[in-house]
């Protein structure tokens, strides 16, 4: 599977995930007396839906990408790893309704608490290789520019 065909089928699950988060989200406004979503059922629905099309851009990216396949796969693969894990993240805060900013302390996993320097850990972890795989491939764009320039 190359990373453009990672990140396409990545788009198609992310999407799909949008479109169902929706109907979470629009099942809870129905029962609602204030016709309101829960705030992480609203953040994972949306998410769902920006990390459908970010995918179409990383995948793009890696298309176009002068890298070997190898480190376009990484690029993309990392970014899209995270934006699960944040995804799932969403969906279990909505699920549990333990919080409506899972970055205010204390840290709240259901009735638990969470280490401050986990969520901080993962947070800068997260922004490494998010913003990292997109440089990556951006810059293996911009190498492309200038070696067929």
């Amino acid at each position: 599977m190359t990373a453009a065909d990672l990140a396409r089928v990545s788009c198609s699950a992310f999407f799909l995930a949008g479109l169902i988060t929706g109907w979470w989200k629009y099942r809870c406004i129905a029962a609602s007396p204030t016709a309101t979503a829960p705030v992480y059922v609203d953040i994972c629905h949306r998410a769902a839906l920006m990390y459908a099309f970010a995918c179409l851009v990383l995948a793009e990216l890696a298309s176009l990408s002068a890298w070997p396949a190898a480190v376009n796969l990484w690029a993309v693969g990392g970014p899209i790893l995270f934006f699960a894990l944040a995804l799932a993240s969403y969906a279990v805060h909505a699920l549990l309704a333990d919080t409506d900013n899972q970055l205010a302390q204390p840290h709240r996993l259901g009735r638990h608490a969470v280490h401050p320097a986990m969520v901080k850990g993962f947070m800068v972890l997260l922004a490494t290789v998010e913003i990292g795989g997109s440089a990556v491939l951006a810059a293996g764009y911009l190498r492309t520019l200038t070696v067929t320039a």
